[in-house]
Order: C-alpha cells, then structure tokens, then sequence
C-alpha cells in the first residue's frame, strides 16, 4: 500500500487539492492526482479534476466553504479506495503564521487556536484553511496535519522593511508587514535555481500576478521586500482588493460618508481592484475582452499596470539595479498582453521582450538585447507544501 500526501490550498475564492506520492524519492513535482472547485462564492460554481473538464458543482449557497469541502473529500475518499493508496498526512496551505510560525508545524488543537487569532489578518483566506483543519481534527484526529504558511518566507526580510511607519508600541506589539505567498515566492527559489543557475542568485524580482497580487524581490533567492505587508490588502491593484491605498481616504469614508467598518471591509475586498473600477469583471480575460470603447475598463486596466510598474520601481531602488524579472501564477503565466504592457513600461530598465516568446507563454521571454533576463514560470504551491510536510515528518509520513 502506498502512502499519500494530501494537500488543500484554500483561497479566496476557490479550493485546489492535489495527491502525491510520498513513498516516490524525490517527492514528484507532478501529483498523482489533483483538481479544484472554483467560484465557490459565485453563482456558478465550477469543479474540475485530473482528466476531466472543470463542470457545474451544486453547493449549499448559505455554507459554500463547507460544501466544497465536503465534495473534495468524497471523491478524494472514493479515488484513494480505487487503489491501494492511503492517506499518510494532509498539507495545508494557511496564509498568515505571524511572527510566531517561520516553519511549517504540525497541527494541533493548540496550535489551531493560535491560528484562529490571525484571522482578522488574513479574513479572505484564513478562515477555510483553518475550517478544513479543524474538521479533520475532530473526525480524523491520528491523520497528521501540518500547516504550510504564505508568511514564513519572508522572515528574511530586514527590521526596516518589517516596520509600519507607526508608533514604536505599535511595532512592540506586533504590528508589522509580514508579506505573503510565501509558498509561491519559496518554490520560485527553487525553480529558478534550477532553471537559471547562478544568474537566478541576483537582483531578481518575482511577480505573483493571480486575483490576489504581490511582487517579492530577491537576493540571493532570499526576500529582501515584498510589497504585501501587514495584510493582504497591501500593495498591487488586485482583482477585488484594493493594494496601497491612502489611510485618509479610509477615515474620509467611515467620517464623512458614514460607512460601517463592515462596509469598509467588505468593499477593500471585495468591491475595489479591477471589479470596483471597471464595474465589468475582477478576470483581466474578460476585460482585456471589452477594453475597446468602455472608457472604465480602460481606466482599470491602465492603473492595474500602473501599480505594478510603480512597485517594480520601487523594488529596483530596493535591490540597486535588476538583473531578472520573473512572472507566475495565474494571470502572471497565461496573460501575455498584460505582461507586454508592464514590460513596454520598463524598457528604461533595459527591459525588452520579444513578442513571439511572449505569445508562447516561454520560459524567457526576452530578447537578445534586453539587459534584463524576463522569464514566465509556472507556480507550485502544492508541490511546496507536500514537499515541506514529507521534511517535517520523515519516514512516518
């Protein structure tokens, strides 16, 4: 019987799973099996799975978390009884660890409890990661768990690009930017380690482009500053979340036109970015769809852009000079009119794409003159945190 480790990435509005092999040394980069329900808090709710086009899933619209999580574990149970396959251990992605967490940690009650405490830090994601641990623990206690945080790459980063411009009790208290998709940023260390060598080593700055968004540069394939901070407001333009935005226009909005903090969070989140601005859609294929005579959508592609090359600049300053540019995830590796029009917006760097790589979707997509390697490079969330839980639990796995 072989063993299996399970992993569950729970976002904001989706829940991907993926099985590997953990009796396989090295642990495969490609799993077994893996699949993922999307637009989970949408009105058409889709899952797909290895070998079989992502179609209708009916959840129950007041519990949809639930719901999906329970039709990921029946047919996860109903795949594992297929075959002579257990079970050995579940990985989790969980966003925030604090300052606490810099290493994956196997879960328990007590541990769970500290995590519950970084909801309000991470209230998009937080929850249903802890959701799915929580249910395990109590119908599955023996199955090891362990938690994979977003948070624990960045514990490289200096004091000075830790600290919030507040008050120094603020800092003693724990306010601080703390910077996420760590599990991205750390398989990208790894990828273009091997990909590029020494060269990967440099002034390298990775753009995590997906409906949540940040930048990471890198030294030594180390975080040195990141562009999300204390939560995961922070930074880019995203596709519902806002990225930097003036604190006074926070107050502006409580004081003067009388919103609720609920509603102030609920439109940070969810009714800003792309959504907010375009009024159209929060997906960049939709608008990059009826970007022609729909002034808003021009409006909201153009700052989205913007921002991104407006961080990238400041990362520069950060890291004295570029040497590489790396983009992934979901927008990141299949936009490539998105990547073009942040590139055109830094040929002062010597940046130079060529147009066909692009097209293609290409390892490296610049061309020959370009001063600056320009690479696209496929994420591994769950890879990572697999791997990382096979680490931390040995053979026993």
């Amino acid at each position: 019987m072989s063993d299996l480790i399970l992993v569950l990435n729970c976002g904001s509005s989706s829940i991907k799973f993926a099985l590997f092999d953990a009796d396989a040394q090295p642990l495969p980069r490609q799993p077994l099996w893996n699949g993922k329900v999307d637009g989970i808090t949408g009105p058409a709710p889709t899952f797909g799975e290895t070998g079989v086009t992502p179609g209708p899933v009916l959840l129950d619209a007041a519990h949809p978390y639930n719901a999906a999580l329970q039709h990921i574990r029946a047919r996860v149970l109903e795949r594992v009884a297929q075959g002579s396959h257990r079970i050995a251990a579940v990985a989790h992605r969980v966003v925030h660890g604090g300052a606490k967490y810099a290493d994956p940690v196997r879960v328990n009650a007590s541990v769970l409890e500290d995590l519950r405490g970084y909801i309000p830090l991470a209230p998009l994601h937080q929850p249903f990661a802890l959701e799915a641990i929580g249910a395990l623990l109590q119908h599955l206690p023996d199955l090891p768990q362990v938690a994979c945080f977003d948070t624990a790459f960045h514990h490289t980063l200096p004091d000075v690009e830790k600290m919030l411009p507040l008050s120094w009790d603020a800092w003693e208290r724990g306010l601080r930017r703390y910077g996420f998709h760590g599990l991205s940023y750390e398989f990208m260390s790894l990828a273009l380690a091997e990909r590029h060598g020494d060269a990967a080593r440099g002034r390298t700055i990775v753009a995590h482009l997906g409906s949540g968004a940040s930048l990471c540069a890198m030294q030594g394939l180390q975080s040195v500053a990141t562009t999300m901070g204390f939560s995961a407001l922070d930074g880019l333009m995203m596709g519902t979340r806002c990225g930097a935005l003036d604190p006074g226009a926070v107050l502006y909005l409580m004081e003067i036109e009388k919103l609720s903090l609920h509603d102030v969070g609920q439109l940070l989140y969810h009714g800003s970015g792309l959504l907010g601005l375009s009024g159209v859609s929060s997906d960049p294929r939709v608008l990059l769809a009826e970007e022609a005579g729909n002034a808003r959508v021009q409006a909201a592609l153009a700052l989205y852009v913007r921002r991104i090359v407006r961080e990238i600049g400041a990362l520069v300053a950060v890291l004295g000079g570029l040497d590489m540019l790396v983009f992934t995830a979901g927008i990141g590796e299949h936009n490539a009119v998105l990547r073009q029009r942040v590139c055109n917006q830094l040929e002062w760097l010597g940046v130079q794409v060529d147009a066909t790589r692009n097209a293609r979707h290409e390892a490296v997509i610049s061309s020959a003159a370009s001063t600056v390697t320009v690479g696209v490079e496929r994420t591994n969330e769950e890879w990572i945190a697999a791997w990382r839980a096979a680490r931390l639990l040995g053979p026993a796995a």
